[in-house]
């Protein structure tokens, strides 16, 4: 089974301040990063540099046999919009970028503009990270151009339905606007059901970055994940649900490997449900063209 990872980021460096709390690594060749006035992980260990390249994502990828990914961004990984767009012409089969304007500033629908003649087939925006209320007139502009010039919205919103309405604003006034709702809804959150209900919109598409982190408390092999999952499939098909892995975060946890391999090794799923949430779905969505064919390498362990 060949596989695409629907949502994981990449950045050259971090260093950016998000709602008045600066967010940066931490020195000297530490892979930890001072977030929100705490110490945190940011990265594993082993990243020193605090680098979260396309070349180390690709050797996760090629180790875990992943053929392809989409890359998005958010405020607290700062804008990457320069380097990914290098790695967009670097590995155009590889890689799905979305560019970021600067969306809490005025002007930014002028920017996505620009991010779109650049070259970028995506714009992202990190609803959850903005005021509650982030639909407004020039929001609105937006996305009517992102939709007429056939651009992906990758979306994050606020827990439960505190932004759902706003969606279903924006889902009537542009009904050929494609959007991946990211977070898998906010999965552990109260009302989450909300979110996925969306995708009864033929447009709207569900991506599960960061399950594994919200099911952190369980662990490996997540079982309530898989249950989550399989409610969403019942509420909007399997059509509609696309894997991701939030990318790199979450392997300070577990490995790449593991934040997809809980779901191909799960006895509740058919053959075909793991092959349209891990793959086909997301091929089809983002268009990806012929997709890469990885061996399995076997680890001096086996």
């Amino acid at each position: 089974m060949k596989i695409i990872d629907s949502h994981a980021h990449l950045w050259l460096n971090v260093d950016t301040v998000v709602n008045g709390s600066p967010i940066h690594p931490l020195e000297p060749n530490r892979s930890r990063s001072l977030f929100f006035g705490e110490e945190r992980q940011m990265l594993p260990p082993y990243m020193i540099d605090g680098q979260n390249t396309a070349e180390r994502f690709l050797s996760n990828m090629d180790y875990a046999q992943v053929s392809a990914a989409v890359i998005t961004q958010e405020f607290i990984d700062g804008l990457q919009n320069s380097y990914l767009l290098q790695v967009q012409q670097r590995y155009p089969d590889r890689f799905f970028c979305f560019g970021m304007p600067e969306l809490r500033n005025p002007g930014f629908c002028d920017e996505a503009k620009r991010l779109i003649a650049q070259g970028f087939r995506g714009i992202k925006v990190p609803a959850a990270r903005l005021p509650q209320q982030f639909l407004n007139d020039e929001m609105m502009q937006m996305f009517h151009y992102i939709e007429q010039h056939n651009i992906i919205l990758g979306i994050e919103l606020m827990d439960g339905d505190a932004q759902v309405a706003q969606m279903e604003t924006v889902i009537q006034e542009c009904p050929q606007l494609k959007i991946a709702i990211g977070h898998f809804g906010m999965v552990t959150r109260p009302n989450w059901m909300s979110q996925i209900r969306l995708a009864r919109h033929e447009n709207v598409y569900i991506e599960s970055g960061g399950i594994t982190w919200l099911f952190n408390d369980e662990f490996y092999p997540f079982p309530s994940a898989i249950r989550a999952i399989k409610e969403a499939a019942d509420e909007v098909g399997w059509h509609k649900l696309m894997w991701g892995s939030d990318y790199p975060r979450t392997i300070t946890a577990i490995t790449y490997k593991m934040s997809y391999d809980f779901v191909t090794k799960s006895k509740e799923l058919t053959n075909d449900e793991k092959q349209l949430f891990l793959c086909d779905n997301a091929k089809q969505f983002f268009g990806f063209g012929e997709l890469i064919e990885l061996p399995y390498i076997k680890n001096m362990s086996e």
